[in-house]
């Protein structure tokens, strides 16, 4: 997903996280108190970012991070998990949350579907991307040889250069601070 972590992180599933409002130890401190220790982190265009797996194998927790509690206090959270279970080949999904609220959901796999406290919060945009609505269709529709899934990389590039333009998040790659394990 994205040059941001696009082989970054070999045997490991990673969310990607950005958080204005939030200065970066105390995104990592938030992090390491969800047992989830940034691969990376850093400061770029006004965003402290952090790379973290999705889950803790080390703590036996499978659960997903709580970024509502993240975010509580007046920061922003835009999260991309990138591989949201591999194994069964989902796609990405992308949340927005903001002092303590999810403000928008959904998964790449469905756009349509947007959930959260205002789901048209990037609406507009993904509209004008064609992302959804009467023009998100790629035209040919199946058959007589054509496979949809064949841009599928395309759409998601641009939907996340849609996310990324909006919230004026930094452009990969990211000077990382590499962290030890």
């Amino acid at each position: 997903m994205t040059d941001w972590t696009h082989h970054s992180f070999p045997d490991h599933e990673v969310n990607l996280v950005f958080a204005r409002g939030l200065a970066p130890d105390a995104l990592v401190g938030r992090l390491r108190d969800l047992l989830r220790e940034p691969l990376a982190h850093g400061v770029a265009n006004g965003w402290t970012w952090a790379v973290h797996d999705m889950l803790s194998f080390e703590a036996d927790d499978y659960e997903l991070v709580d970024y509502v509690g993240i975010s509580q206090g007046g920061g922003e959270i835009v999260v991309f998990v990138t591989e949201p279970c591999s194994a069964k080949a989902h796609g990405p999904d992308f949340s927005y949350y903001r002092d303590g609220r999810m403000v928008l959901h959904f998964s790449f796999e469905d756009v349509e579907q947007r959930v959260g406290e205002n789901p048209d919060h990037l609406s507009a945009e993904l509209l004008a991307a064609n992302l959804i609505g009467p023009g998100a269709d790629c035209g040919w529709g199946e058959g007589d040889g054509h496979d949809c899934s064949e841009h599928r990389d395309d759409d998601e590039e641009r939907l996340v250069k849609t996310i990324a333009d909006f919230f004026v998040l930094p452009s990969p790659p990211l000077a990382a601070k590499v962290v030890a394990r």
